[in-house]
C-alpha cells in the first residue's frame, strides 16, 4: 500500500542562501499572520466566514497594491500554500482536532512549504524556487526507490538550525507476521513495562540538563530584551531545549520501533496526559517521558508494518486487578510497587501485573475485531480462525 510518509534533513544554508531564506519566511509569516487577521475580522464584523479561495483572491490584490509590491520577491507558490496551511488550521479548529489558529512570531518556529512546481530534485541535489543555488541537505539515509516527493518544506527553529523535509508518498509493504502479542503499561519510573516482564527505563532527559537549562535561563533573565546579547542567549536556551527534544525523540523512536518489529498485536492503555499533569508533584516527569509522542510513533509505525494497535478503555482496572485469578481489589497508591492478590495469594509487581491486564484485555478486544471484519466479508468462525486470525499465541 501507498502511504504519505516525510524525510527529514538538516541542511546548511550559505550566508547568501540565509538572506533569502530569512526573506521568505517574513513573507509567508506576513502572509499567515494578514489572512488569520483577515478572516478573523471577516467572521466578527460581517458575520462571513472567508474560504481558501476568497483569501487568495485577495492575495492577488494585495500584491498590486504599492506598498505590498514586495510581496513578489519571492516565490507565490510559498505564500499560497501559506494560505492552504491556515484552511487546514482552521478545518483542524472546526473539527475539534485543534485549537484557534495562532499568529507567528518572528522569533519562534519558522516554516515555508514549496509544491512540486517550485521545487528541483535530482538525486541528492534540491534547489526550491527564488533561492540562489542549490541547498547544502546533510543526506543521513537514502530516500527508497518508491518515494515520490509531492512537496518540501524549509524550517528554521529558533536553536538557529535549517531543516528540510521531504513529504511524498511511498509504497510500505507490511512486516512478515508473527505470533506474538504485547502488553504495554506507560509509567514514570520506567516509560513502557511489558506483559513479558521487560523495562525500559527511564532516562529522564530532562533532569538531565535541568541544571544547564535553569542556569542559561537565568543569564536570559538579566539581558535587556531586544539587545544582542539577549539573542545570543536565547538561541543558547533553544539550543538546549532542541538537545533535550533530540534525545528524548530519539530514544522514543528506537523504543517504538522494538515493539513494532517484535509484536503483531500491541495493547496499549488510553491515558489522559492533559488530565494527569494537573498533578503539580509529577506535571514535569509526565511531561519527560513523552507518552503522547510514543503512543503516535506506535501506531503510525504499527499502520505500515501490518500490525494491529488495540486501546482499552480508560477505566479498565488494569492496576488493581490480578492478572492469575482476575479479582478486583482497592485502589493501590503509587507508593505501593508490589502487592499479594487477596484471593490467591499471588505476589504482583504493580507495572507488570497491569500491563498482562491490558494484554488480556487487548487481545480480546482484537479477537473481537477481526472476528467481526471477517464475518463482515462472509467467512465463517472455522475460516476466521484456520486465515491465521484466530487467538494469538499466548
Amino acid at each position: 500500500m501507498r502511504y504519505n510518509t516525510a524525510y527529514k534533513f538538516r541542511f546548511y544554508p550559505t550566508a547568501e542562501q540565509k538572506v533569502a531564506l530569512a526573506e521568505v519566511f517574513g513573507h509567508t509569516r506576513y502572509v499567515w499572520n494578514w489572512a488569520l487577521n483577515l478572516r478573523t475580522r471577516s467572521y466578527y464584523d460581517e458575520g462571513k466566514s472567508l474560504t481558501y479561495t476568497a483569501t487568495s483572491k485577495r492575495l492577488t490584490k494585495l500584491k498590486r497594491d504599492d506598498d505590498h509590491q514586495w510581496l513578489r520577491n519571492v516565490s507565490s507558490v510559498a505564500l499560497q500554500q501559506k494560505l492552504r496551511d491556515l484552511e487546514q488550521a482552521f478545518q483542524n479548529f472546526f473539527g475539534g482536532r485543534a485549537g484557534y489558529p495562532n499568529f507567528k512570531r518572528k522569533h519562534g518556529k519558522q516554516t515555508a512549504r514549496f509544491a512540486s512546481n517550485a521545487f528541483t530534485l535530482y538525486g541528492k541535489s534540491l534547489s526550491v524556487a527564488k533561492v540562489p543555488g542549490e541547498l547544502n541537505v546533510r543526506w543521513s539515509r537514502d530516500l527508497p526507490d518508491t518515494c515520490k516527493v509531492t512537496s518540501v518544506t524549509l524550517t528554521k527553529n529558533p536553536s538557529g538550525r535549517y531543516f528540510v523535509s521531504l513529504t511524498c508518498t511511498e509504497e510500505k509493504e507490511p512486516l512478515p507476521e508473527t505470533d506474538t502479542a504485547v502488553g504495554i503499561d506507560l509509567g514514570i519510573t520506567d516509560v513502557v513495562v511489558t506483559s513479558d516482564g521487560s523495562k525500559s527505563g527511564n532516562p529522564k532527559h530532562l533532569k538531565e540538563d535541568l541544571h544547564r537549562l535553569r542556569k542559561a535561563q537565568r543569564r536570559l533573565s538579566r539581558k535587556k530584551k531586544g539587545s544582542e546579547n539577549w539573542k545570543k542567549q536565547k538561541r543558547r536556551v533553544a539550543r538546549l531545549h532542541a538537545k533535550i527534544a533530540d534525545k528524548r525523540n530519539d530514544f522514543l523512536h528506537k523504543l517504538s520501533r522494538k515493539i513494532v518489529d517484535e509484536n503483531q498485536v500491541i495493547a496499549l492503555e488510553t491515558l489522559n496526559v492533559k488530565g494527569m499533569q494537573q498533578n503539580r508533584n509529577l506535571s514535569r516527569s509526565i511531561a519527560d517521558t513523552g507518552w503522547s509522542t510514543l503512543v503516535r510513533y506506535i501506531e503510525y509505525k504499527a499502520k505500515w508494518a501490518g500490525r494491529t494497535v488495540v486501546k482499552i478503555d480508560r477505566w479498565f482496572p488494569s492496576t488493581k486487578r490480578c492478572s492469575e485469578c482476575g479479582h478486583v481489589g482497592e485502589t493501590k497508591p503509587l507508593s505501593v510497587r508490589h502487592w499479594q492478590c487477596e484471593a490467591c495469594g499471588e505476589r504482583h509487581d504493580r507495572d507488570v501485573n497491569a500491563a498482562k491486564n491490558i494484554r488480556t484485555a487487548g487481545l480480546a478486544g482484537a479477537q473481537k475485531s477481526l472476528r467481526e471484519d471477517c464475518e463482515g466479508r462472509g467467512k465463517t468462525h472455522k475460516a476466521f480462525v484456520r486465515s491465521g486470525h484466530g487467538p494469538v499465541k499466548q
